[in-house]
């Protein structure tokens, strides 16, 4: 089978980070195959084992001989999702990137339900979930609630299935671990077109699920870490400097009160000096973090433009 376009070009990239999914790799790869077989779509599959502990890896590489299509590629630990996206995204060829979990309760059939979409010329496109899924349902809807609201964006699923153009990845910010949940955030604040389609979920059938409650704090405190680069990070000295003046100004407020009782009531308490201390500094501190912060990202926005124009 013929996986390459007419111009000798990929399609589609199917990136498929896999932990301890030794039982799902063999029947998602014939799904795959009977895909592009039934959609002509010319892509390939980059399935990445992130230290596996089982067979995984073993399983990948007899389908790697089977499949054309089909490229394994392995860390030697376990490193999460992002890191395993990021080793896809530099080991893929095609014009359209897709995140594609390896334990079948996305099922490849819906992939092309997904390109069409960025065909009709979104720059990346969402799968919303149709289906059960437990206590998971509801840590997703506050995620992607919480989502909708701080980012204003629209999409109703950020943490699942995705399709996105090639150029998504070299514009986006640099992604840490567990960031990969924000990509469409961070595109979306680019100015990229957001798109979705419906996406069936399936229950489990092999494996065990990799979500924890550890997950639920951790994907709060990236939530608002994303939020503060995105936002504040721009403008900086906003953020910073608004704190410094708001305690400055209780600092003075203070210090007010402070000669109020001194001098009209003769009484005087010592804690209301250390607070207005307290506040200035604070204040002042904060006014020096916001003009550090400014610099930093001045020299990182001449970094990037450096980067840019080599890689351009």
């Amino acid at each position: 089978m013929d996986m390459m376009g007419k111009s000798g070009n990929l399609k589609v990239s199917i990136i498929v980070p896999a932990y301890n999914e030794m039982e799902n790799i063999p029947i998602l790869m014939e799904k795959f195959s009977l895909m592009f077989e039934r959609s002509k779509l010319s892509g390939e599959v980059i399935l990445v084992d992130d230290g596996s502990t089982d067979k995984t890896l073993d399983e990948a590489k007899r389908c790697e001989e089977k499949y054309p299509f089909l490229k394994v590629i392995s860390h030697r630990t376990n490193r999460g999702v992002t890191d395993s996206l990021l080793t896809g995204f530099e080991n893929s060829r095609g014009e359209i990137f897709v995140f594609w979990p390896a334990d079948l309760q996305y099922m490849p059939e819906d992939i092309p339900k997904l390109v069409e979409k960025i065909d009709e010329g979104y720059d990346v496109v969402c799968g919303w979930k149709q289906g059960y899924y437990g206590m998971k349902r509801f840590v997703s809807f506050v995620y992607n609630t919480l989502s909708r609201s701080i980012f204003r964006i629209k999409i109703h699923d950020l943490n699942s299935v995705k399709a996105f153009k090639k150029k998504i990845i070299k514009e986006i910010p640099v992604l840490r671990k567990d960031w990969h949940r924000y990509m469409v955030v961070m595109a979306n604040e680019l100015g990229f077109k957001i798109g979705e389609v419906k996406i069936p979920l399936y229950p489990r059938k092999y494996g065990e699920s990799k979500f924890g409650f550890w997950r639920i704090p951790i994907g709060f405190l990236d939530l608002l870490s994303v939020k503060f680069q995105l936002s504040f990070m721009k403008k900086p000295l906003l953020f910073f400097g608004s704190l410094g003046l708001g305690l400055f100004i209780l600092g003075v407020f203070i210090g007010i009160i402070a000669l109020y009782l001194r001098i009209i009531m003769h009484t005087g308490y010592r804690p209301l000096l250390y607070l207005v201390i307290l506040c200035m500094s604070l204040g002042a501190s904060f006014f020096a973090l916001g003009f550090l912060a400014e610099a930093i990202v001045n020299l990182r926005e001449k970094i990037e433009e450096l980067s840019n124009k080599i890689t351009r």
